[in-house]
């Protein structure tokens, strides 16, 4: 079997074991008790991660260059990059839910890869003049990984909103930058009901009483333990979500591990621009051209900087990140392929139409 109709095999391979794959992981979902699905899924993702590596080294081979150069060897490359993700986020997590969502998304890049695009872009080809640099490696894998990484973490994003029906819910604490004092305000126990407050007349202004602070007893009638009666009267939290436990830490799980996972893709992508810089400085003569692709990547930056930004400063965690975690999603998808299909532009090798 010669190398070309090697690759076909593979990428023929590795749709199909996607296929299966996600069907196992969705009737996993629906049907909890069959503990034997959630490993069977896990393996199934290995085994496409093997295949698709499998079909880049025989592309690497053929073509003599590293498979980066067009439209198809992307998006097997971000492919098996998602993958990778997928198994580290998924044994980080110990949750089968992360392939619920992601092996979908992989199934439908192999297909659009094997099926949609066009048999002159499925073969290797010589390069073009301005990709004949070792920066070909080093630029363009570091972008894809960190596409991938990105993909990753806002798909978790969105499992964490479709877990929580996209209502506030009460988190233990999974970035840095939380706290009781978060937002300048102590912090009230959950439980704690205006009734357990003591009135406000018996604050004596003899003991330095006043009336913007009360007293909680302790159930045992010692130490009181002073918070603010403005925060505990007049502000009325707002209604958390009624999950079970399995649910909550579900979810929390999902918060957590989409931080972390987009905290590993945004140095990627930093890289990646900075890279990407000093290649279009070689071959261009400038550092930024205003490039459509370069556009959406500052974009993309700007986006996921937001988000790490609001949880590690702002110590946001839950709703609100995750809303901005899965915008994320389709921007990197508009600066990934996006541009491709819609305009052209310096990077408009992967440009099929």
């Amino acid at each position: 079997m010669d190398l070309v109709s090697l690759q076909g095999w593979l990428d023929n391979l590795s749709f199909a074991v996607l296929f299966l794959t996600v069907l196992v992981y969705w009737i996993g979902a629906a049907f909890p008790q069959w503990s034997f699905l959630p490993g069977l899924g896990t393996a199934g993702m290995a085994i496409a991660n093997l295949t698709i590596a499998a079909l880049l080294v025989a592309r690497w081979i053929e073509g003599g260059y590293f498979p980066m150069s067009n439209l198809y060897e992307s998006l097997f490359f971000v492919a098996w990059g998602i993958t990778a993700v997928h198994l580290m986020a998924e044994r980080m997590s110990q949750s089968r839910l992360v392939g619920t969502v992601t092996a979908p998304v992989v199934m439908a890049m192999t297909a659009f890869a094997a099926i949609s695009l066009p048999d002159t872009m499925q073969h290797s080809e010589p390069l073009v003049p301005a990709l004949k640099s070792n920066w070909l490696m080093m630029h363009v894998s570091v972008m894809l990984l960190s596409y991938a990484a990105l993909m990753v973490g806002a798909l978790l994003a969105i499992a964490f909103l479709v877990v929580t029906r996209g209502q506030a819910v009460e988190l233990r604490g999974s970035s840095v930058g939380t706290g009781g004092f978060r937002h300048n305000r102590p912090s009230v126990p959950a439980t704690l009901a205006v009734g357990d407050l003591a009135p406000i007349s018996s604050v004596s202004p003899a003991n330095g009483g006043s009336p913007a602070h009360n007293l909680v007893s302790d159930s045992d009638g010692g130490t009181s333990t002073a918070v603010l009666e403005k925060v505990a009267v007049t502000a009325d939290p707002a209604p958390t979500l009624k999950l079970s436990p399995q649910r909550l830490t579900l979810a929390d799980t999902l918060d957590n591990i989409s931080y972390r996972i987009i905290g590993l893709g945004f140095p990627l992508l930093t890289i990646g621009i900075i890279s990407g810089g000093v290649w279009a400085n070689e071959a261009w003569g400038s550092y930024w051209s205003w490039d459509p692709k370069e556009t959406w990547a500052l974009i993309t930056w700007l986006v996921f900087a937001a988000y790490l930004h609001s949880r590690i400063t702002k110590g946001w965690q839950g709703r609100r990140p995750a809303i901005l975690a899965a915008s994320g999603f389709a921007v990197v998808w508009v600066c990934y392929l996006g541009v491709n299909l819609l305009g052209k532009g310096l990077h408009s090798y992967g440009w099929f139409f």
